[in-house]
């Protein structure tokens, strides 16, 4: 006999399986991919692709179907979601040969998120119009961590009315969903909140290097900032200080996260933004030089509280 929460459960899960149309999936990275079986786990029917076939293989295993392109996924979904690097892969998947509006249908429900500039987003979304689909900006933060438990926050660019379309989607996959405002807005706020990412990390890297350089146990330093006016994100969850977080990147050698090229494509994007409207970005654009630099010298694939290390090694105490 089911107990009344065994029966809500099942009720639950019905009414996903019931309500669920095919899914398309392009883009099956370190978080794509995990957003890809959160929708599967929700009970969608989910064709993907990635330009990886293990990336692929392994979503075939949890039940998906595989296409051979972004025009094939546009035949087979009613929904589709992309997760990109940037940019300029974000106009190839859905506008170049064998793209997504090669062979979309009238009424698809485009989702992108991608962390690009807001003017790609808007021209892309103006050209689906012409196809007939409905796309929005839908930018994430929370990391691998958050795709992963599918508690991502969502930023989302659209009208009211396509944005309450989407949310039982991307609650799928996130649990922080925001109505940004038009087309293009999601992208703003992305843009901005790793403008402060990018420098927060900076900060405490400094912060951090200064007080252990001068005899203090990077933990006890820790606990102060926790603590104190100095507490943020990136010192209480995101420690870039080897061995103060045991689970960070910082304790695994920098592998992992979100690598520093891509903090360097996003403070890149703040850089543009702040160009376009005539706006000073003093402190972004002293950010993305730095980064740029740990690019330049080979840290592009570690993860962007590298920068700890790169201050460290570089400028050694001299008493």
């Amino acid at each position: 006999m089911f107990s009344v929460k065994n029966s809500l459960l099942l009720f639950k899960n019905v009414r996903y399986m019931s309500t669920s149309k095919t899914v398309g999936f392009i883009g099956l990275g370190n978080m794509g991919g995990h957003q890809a079986i959160n929708l599967i786990k929700k009970g969608h029917s989910l064709v993907v692709f990635d330009m990886s076939k293990d990336n692929m293989n392994r979503l075939k295993e949890k039940g998906a179907k595989i296409a051979n392109s972004p025009s094939e996924v546009a035949k087979q979904a009613d929904v589709i979601v992309t997760m990109l690097p940037a940019s300029a892969h974000v106009k190839s998947v859905y506008c170049g040969e064998n793209g997504i509006f090669q062979s979309v249908k009238p009424g698809t429900l485009l989702l992108d998120s991608s962390t690009i500039d807001p003017a790609t987003a808007r021209e892309v979304a103006s050209i689906a119009k012409k196809h007939q689909s409905t796309m929005l900006d839908c930018p994430v933060s929370g990391g691998t961590g958050g795709a992963e438990a599918g508690t991502l926050t969502f930023m989302v660019g659209g009208s009211e009315q396509d944005f309450n379309t989407a949310k039982p989607y991307l609650e799928c996959m996130g649990k922080n969903i925001v109505h940004c405002g038009d087309v293009g807005t999601g992208q703003v706020a992305k843009v901005c909140n790793n403008l402060v990412l990018g420098i927060s990390m900076i900060a405490v890297s400094e912060a951090m290097n200064l007080g252990v350089k001068q005899g203090m146990d990077p933990k006890k330093l820790a606990g102060i900032f926790n603590t104190s006016s100095a507490r943020c994100w990136t010192s209480e969850l995101y420690n870039p200080c080897p061995g103060v977080i045991e689970t960070s990147p910082a304790s695994r050698g920098y592998t992992g996260g979100f690598g520093s090229a891509l903090m360097t494509k996003d403070l890149g994007l703040a850089v543009d933004s702040a160009k376009s409207i005539g706006e000073p970005l003093l402190l972004g654009n002293s950010a993305h030089q730095l980064y740029t630099l740990l690019v330049a010298k080979g840290d592009g694939q570690k993860d962007f509280s590298v920068v700890y290390d790169f201050l460290n090694k570089n400028f050694k105490n001299s008493n």
